[in-house]
């Protein structure tokens, strides 16, 4: 009989492995100190919360992460730019698409030919990561309705999302990690009638998010649980580096897609939805929660937009080949470069920096937005209860690939 192998648990270690910021003795007669994750649904992952209380009252909340490093910077730093594209979708797996075209700018510009690429590939890069980011966006509001108490939003928005899904299955064969947006181009055209299909889609979705306003965003109970909770001042938010939807949230019409003004989106007719304080206060977790809902019908337009340029100037023909200008072999100049991007949590970057000999990069960076934005919870949530911690979690739209990258 084959020795066992006995296992020793020494509670020391396992202390030191689970690292707590707060000790029971600087608590408080009256605080007590939980933890909410890391496997708990309304952490929307793997995160774990440590949460010193005072009865209902949240006095501080410290963001434990690390559970699902993903290990990119490191991959990236040991092979060549192209074979990097897999991992980037990896990041923020529910916008792969948005984050590819990120990383695909930034080596085109660093080899020079960033600008050059045929229009009908920039206006399908445009249309699939809009459809991406209707993805994302539904992901978030669906769970944020699941997460205080309304299951039906999240059906129903997982209903809708699916059958984005299928049309970004139909274009690459992958329903949620693609790498569609190649360097210098894309891995393939679209499928023929996938124009027709997506404009069929656009009218199908366009009554539902109607439909979204009545069952969850002009809910009163969904307004009571959101309304004035989770108030994030702009200038706060400016100075913690905050992005997207949660610093639109907070008044500020700030996004990439007008300020850099990258790919085609220059040429398309957008707006940039801000919140006003409606329900509540400005930056409050219902502002946020509007903002997204809005700017699934500006990426509507924007989808709409590029179908009549695929479709009418810059159509198929039997001579495009996306892959044209696809090099074979990646090798930029000695340079460092910091590119930027609007995903649908916010401002995704990538620093590269080329030693001009290799065709790995000596280092990549990658800024993650759920990462960023995730470091303000203590400020949003300590005064507030409990029950106001899972609506500022779920306001904020992390995911937990791109908070560890």
């Amino acid at each position: 009989m084959a020795n066992q192998v006995q296992y020793i648990f020494d509670n020391e270690n396992l202390r030191n492995s689970e690292p707590q910021k707060h000790k029971p003795e600087d608590l408080k007669s009256e605080e007590m100190l939980i933890n909410i994750g890391p496997q708990h649904p309304s952490t929307h992952g793997v995160l774990r919360l440590e949460v010193v209380t005072n009865g209902e009252e949240v006095v501080s909340v410290i963001p434990h992460i690390g559970y699902l490093h993903r290990c990119f910077e490191k991959h990236a730093e040991s092979m060549p730019y192209n074979q990097t594209i897999p991992f980037v979708d990896r990041m923020d797996y529910l916008a792969a698409m948005n984050s590819e075209h990120a990383y695909a700018m930034g080596v085109e510009k660093m080899l020079g030919i960033h600008g050059q690429l045929p229009k009908r590939v920039e206006y399908i890069r445009v249309l699939v990561a809009e459809l991406n980011r209707l993805g994302s966006h539904f992901v978030a509001l669906g769970s944020y309705g699941a997460d205080i108490g309304a299951l039906t939003p999240f059906f129903w928005m997982l209903r809708d999302r699916e059958h984005i899904l299928r049309m970004l299955e139909w274009i690459c064969g992958a329903r949620m990690l693609y790498n569609y947006i190649w360097v210098g181009g894309l891995f393939y055209d679209l499928p023929v009638g996938f124009e027709e299909r997506c404009l069929e889609f656009t009218s199908y979705i366009k009554p539902k998010l109607t439909e979204l306003d009545t069952l969850l965003i002009n809910n009163k109970i969904f307004i009571d649980r959101t309304a004035n909770v989770g108030v994030l001042p702009v200038d706060l938010g400016i100075n913690y580096g905050i992005t997207g939807p949660m610093l639109r949230g907070s008044g500020l019409k700030y996004d990439l897609r007008k300020v850099d003004g990258y790919s085609v989106y220059p040429e398309l007719d957008f707006d940039i939805p801000v919140g006003k304080g409606e329900m509540g206060t400005i930056g409050d977790c219902w502002d946020r929660t509007w903002v997204r809902a809005q700017e699934c019908r500006e990426s509507i337009k924007i989808i709409e937009q590029c179908l009549v340029q695929l479709t009418g100037d810059h159509k198929r023909t039997r001579d495009f080949d996306p892959r044209k200008m696809v090099p074979k072999k990646i090798r930029p100049k000695a340079q460092d470069l910091y590119v930027r991007a609007e995903n649908p949590k916010g401002e995704l970057g990538f620093f590269f920096r080329a030693d001009g000999r290799s065709d790995v990069p000596f280092r990549c960076k990658g800024r993650g937005p759920s990462f960023v934005n995730l470091s303000i919870i203590n400020e949003l949530a300590k005064g507030g209860l409990i029950a106001d911690l899972i609506a500022i979690v779920g306001s904020i739209d992390i995911v937990l690939g791109e908070v560890d990258r």
